[in-house]
């Protein structure tokens, strides 16, 4: 371990078990004791699976994490992204020292502050004050150093109305804008912080990056930050880290592997837009996609210039007839982000749909900034709002600039990224 890394992860694993906590018979418990006492493997995390949520799998072992390897340099900020169940969590747990791992080692220079979760290290019978001193203490801070700066927590946080009464009366807003105080202004070397921060409102969020980025820059904090929010990611992290059931798919620049993240969960299609089977099952079923295809004069296309509008063609199957069907298209970023929603008329009505066939041509009004864009398909009950289908990451785009000067005729475009949500659709029965 140089003397620049700030943590190093060596071959690391993590293995749990699922339902119960013995194999279910004395003389199988017996060979796992045995084994442990001579210091051999545990023969029962041979048979384990990787973590893929989405099928039953046949062993109750089951691998969160499996042969991690990694070096963070001192004053690095890294992003964590994955999908739910690809181990990001088990990962900042080892790194926090919550958990150990299964087999592997990790090397740590420095203090650790963690935020994993909402009310993570405070006590919820003790006031808010209380924790930040008790917090702190667990940190490895002096008193001293936590009464320095305690003016500057309270600040931060914005709960001074609230700072001496017991912790169990916050909302959960609340815990995180403490905790977070907390972890970011108490003298660690290292900040770990979970998906949490999705708790607080959007200016709160704001603030806390912000003040990730000054602890990166200016004190060459480590900062290791997991979240779902990839323009978060791009904004804090210049490296990023993409797990897998487990394991490191990709590491590098964070706007490439957020690139190969959304990629690699974009349904494949073929060139005419039809989805293959399997891709279309969500929701109640009544109604499936079957086709999304964008177009420009009559062909499927992928590349349009600035001020183009591409129509979109969509196919679905009714199966049962359904008379309070709300259609939406989500128009995403390169992020991920949601840049605008569209639906069949302005005031977002349901509409009826028979059993059988039926085919969208949706002309998109909005005109979208240089970059390339995704959709995610999506038809629900307007009454119960109940999902009846969904189909994400589909149909990418890319909106190529021909001119600067070409700007100015949509001066507006530059500030938003793209123009009120508004569109023209065509619903005809095949």
């Amino acid at each position: 371990m140089s003397s620049s890394t700030a943590i190093s992860i060596e071959n690391v694993s993590k293995a749990y078990q699922l339902g119960v906590f013995n194999t279910g018979s004395f003389s199988d418990d017996l060979s796992r004791w045995w084994a442990m006492k001579r210091g051999k493997e545990d023969p029962f995390l041979k048979i384990g699976e990787e973590n893929d949520r989405s099928i039953k799998g046949d062993s109750n072992i089951v691998w969160s994490l499996k042969d991690i390897s990694l070096d963070i340099q001192q004053g690095d900020s890294v992003g964590i992204i994955g999908r739910n169940g690809a181990g990001k969590s088990t990962l900042l747990k080892i790194l926090s020292q919550v958990t150990h791992p299964t087999s592997g080692q990790i090397k740590i220079r420095g203090k650790v502050a963690s935020l994993l979760e909402v009310g993570t290290g405070f006590h919820p019978e003790l006031t808010g004050r209380e924790n930040v001193f008790l917090n702190g203490a667990i940190l490895g801070m002096r008193k001293q150093e936590i009464k320095r700066k305690f003016d500057e927590i309270l600040a931060f946080s914005g709960v001074e109305r609230y700072i001496d009464t017991p912790v169990k009366r916050y909302s959960s807003g609340m815990y995180v804008r403490l905790a977070f105080a907390v972890a970011a202004h108490l003298e660690s070397d290292i900040l770990i912080v979970d998906e949490v921060l999705a708790v607080g409102d959007a200016d709160f969020q704001k603030k806390c990056i912000g003040k990730m980025n000054q602890l990166g820059s200016s004190s060459g904090r480590t900062i290791i930050f997991v979240s779902h929010t990839m323009p978060t990611i791009k904004a804090l992290c210049k490296k990023s880290i993409f797990l897998e059931k487990g394991k490191i798919h990709t590491v590098g620049e964070t706007g490439d592997v957020i690139s190969t993240y959304l990629s690699a969960y974009s349904p494949a299609k073929t060139g005419d837009g039809y989805l293959p089977k399997g891709i279309s099952l969500q929701g109640t079923g009544e109604i499936r996609y079957t086709r999304f295809l964008p177009t420009k004069e009559g062909m499927g296309c992928e590349e349009f210039f600035f001020g183009e509008r591409p129509v979109l063609l969509l196919e679905v199957e009714v199966f049962t007839t359904v008379t309070d069907a709300a259609v939406g298209i989500h128009v995403l970023s390169v992020y991920g982000e949601t840049v605008t929603m569209i639906a069949p008329n302005k005031n977002y009505k349901p509409i009826s749909l028979e059993k059988g066939k039926y085919q969208f041509k949706v002309l998109l009004d909005e005109v979208l900034m240089p970059g390339e864009y995704s959709f995610n398909l999506s038809v629900s009950k307007y009454n119960t709002g109940a999902d009846i289908d969904s189909v994400e990451a589909v149909g990418t785009i890319r909106i190529l600039r021909d001119s600067i000067e070409h700007d100015l005729d949509y001066p507006w475009a530059t500030v938003h990224g793209y123009y009120k949500p508004r569109s023209s659709w065509e619903m005809k029965r095949i």
